[in-house]
């Protein structure tokens, strides 16, 4: 029977019963009716609305089962489907049709994130590139034009000389560090260690906050995706540990065991509150992208005594997309 040929079947039941009662009992309700036949009347209308609510209960318990289930899925932790133990077909097919529009989901959402991560990526190495090539160049060119001009220039030009040249000096070592942040070249290079050890040195030397580091060395080689996944995600915690925590330090780990790679950076600062832990304004929404997109979990807590940590694990081998 379907749910709405239930729902008739027992209140037509009900009346019938009801009618039965009156027809085949020695009740009777008179035009008037006395106090005894209002008293009676009133507790067999109770007792047929209660039988009417417990057997309507028992109907549409599955469906408040399945909207319960409903509001506790989680667009961050894929993979979860509803399931009930004991449900009508009609309850079956709504909890088998919301899987099929949580899987078309799932996948359309890991596709467009994919496309958006790669062209974002891509994106980050031609403006690395061009920032290095073009303009570090160019920043260059002008010191040592400069360093023509100083030594041919009267004594009284010189320290103003002297003072654009490190100007410019500086403005090019700005260039390097903001094309080293857009393109991680250690990481290409040297592998996903070295690049978390620079990333951490160049973090402590302009943010003044110490960083300790404790990278096993056993980590296995992982697909290129996954490397750059954990290093941004690395890069975004302590970008937001020293925008907003005060942290004074920070212990930044990797370690590797049973098919698993896992990634902490944890603080000694102000700890993060449930809406920045929701991933607004503080790029952490970006990072469960990241994390998702490569088969692993994030998980961002504050600790009672204070401070923040960022556990991100990714298993071993996972990922399928390639952002160059």
């Amino acid at each position: 029977m379907t749910l709405f040929s239930r729902v008739v079947a027992i209140n037509v039941g009900l009346l019938v019963a009801a009618a039965l009662a009156l027809a085949l009992t020695p009740a009777t309700v008179s035009a008037r009716p006395r106090l005894a036949e209002a008293a009676v009347l009133a507790v067999g209308s109770a007792v047929v609305i209660a039988v009417n609510v417990m057997l309507l209960r028992r109907v549409f318990g599955p469906l408040e089962q399945l909207t319960a289930i409903m509001g506790r899925v989680d667009p961050r932790a894929p993979g979860r489907r509803l399931a009930l133990a004991r449900a009508d077909p009609e309850v079956d097919a709504l909890c088998g049709s919301f899987n099929g529009m949580l899987d078309r989901l799932e996948d359309e959402r890991r596709t467009s994130a994919r496309r958006a991560l790669a062209a974002q990526e891509r994106e980050r190495s031609r403006l690395a590139r061009e920032l290095h090539d073009e303009l570090g160049q160019t920043l260059t060119g002008v010191v040592l034009q400069l360093e023509g001009l100083r030594r041919s220039a009267p004594d009284a030009l010189r320290p103003a000389i002297e003072e654009v040249q490190e100007a410019v000096r500086a403005g090019g070592e700005d260039v390097r560090e903001i094309s080293r942040g857009l393109r991680p070249h250690a990481l290409d290079e040297f592998g996903l260690r070295s690049a978390l050890l620079s990333l951490a040195a160049q973090t402590a030397d302009h943010s003044g906050i110490r960083i300790r580091t404790a990278l096993a060395g056993d980590v296995p080689a992982l697909p290129p995706e996954v490397d750059l996944a954990i290093y941004r995600v690395a890069q975004e915690a302590l970008t937001n540990v020293a925008r907003h925590a005060g942290a004074r330090e920070v212990a930044l780990g990797l370690t590797a065991g049973d098919g698993l790679v896992c990634l902490t950076v944890g603080d000694d600062g102000r700890g993060i509150t449930e809406l920045e832990a929701a991933g607004r304004n503080t790029g952490l929404g970006g990072m469960h992208e990241r994390a998702l997109l490569v088969g692993g979990t994030l998980a961002v807590r504050a600790h009672a005594e204070g401070g923040t940590e960022v556990r991100l694990v990714v298993p071993t081998g996972s990922g399928n997309w390639a952002p160059h």
